[in-house]
């Protein structure tokens, strides 16, 4: 949070890649309500297989800003508006059997994979959009929202039904286009689980790329 601080104070956008989700949760608590966000909560673009919302789980080892919570405690801290976020992509081993209960209590707007597969990427886009709206924007990338077959070196990889192709991720990421896109990262990035050919590395890269260019876009126009 620190860090991200000095990196919100010199006016950048910032594009991160990291370890696991609970990154997402130290970059907030710098960018939520700062003048980089207008002062504004933020509003997430979130890609996930899990909602990080499991305030009916116990915390990991005993951190209590861990990956599986930052959805929850930087809405408490009043960081992120949940009613003007969009969670997208909710599939895999659900813990509990309520396990999405949490998203909703806070206010989040929920896409699951298997409502995403009925409802197609364009209608999914059209209420992104209009959630996000003129808000600053945050997107959050966790590699586990892809198929494990072209990213199986994720950190918690699910098997148990069909996750996102790169071309429907990529086009979920481009509802973000022209909004107000303050920063964004790439998480669960594992290399050591990795196929020998970088798969799922090219397919981070890939998406960190498309962030980049949407922020490099409204930067141009802007000026």
């Amino acid at each position: 949070t620190k860090f991200f601080q000095i990196v919100v104070a010199a006016g950048a956008r910032p594009i991160s890649i990291g370890g696991d989700h609970s990154i997402t949760g130290g970059i907030l608590q710098a960018l939520g309500g700062s003048k980089l966000a207008c002062g504004q909560r933020v509003s997430f673009l979130h890609l996930d297989a899990h909602t990080d919302v499991f305030t009916k789980v116990d915390h990991f080892l005993g951190a209590k800003k861990s990956a599986a919570h930052w959805g929850a405690y930087l809405a408490d801290q009043g960081k992120v508006d949940p009613n003007r976020s969009m969670q997208i992509g909710l599939r895999g081993h659900p813990r509990t059997i309520d396990w999405l209960q949490p998203s909703y209590e806070y206010g989040y707007n929920i896409v699951t994979m298997r409502e995403f597969r009925k409802r197609g990427l364009s209608d999914v886009v059209a209420e992104t959009r209009e959630v996000l709206g003129n808000r600053p924007v945050y997107i959050t990338f966790d590699l586990d929202c892809l198929d494990p077959s072209i990213a199986p070196g994720v950190s918690n990889i699910e098997a148990s039904e069909r996750g996102f192709d790169i071309d429907e991720a990529i086009g979920v990421l481009r509802a973000a286009r022209g909004l107000n896109l303050i920063g964004g990262d790439v998480v669960c990035m594992m290399p050591t689980k990795d196929n020998p050919n970088n798969i799922t590395a090219l397919m981070a890269s890939a998406v960190m790329f498309e962030m980049i260019s949407m922020i490099a876009e409204n930067t141009s126009v802007s000026s």
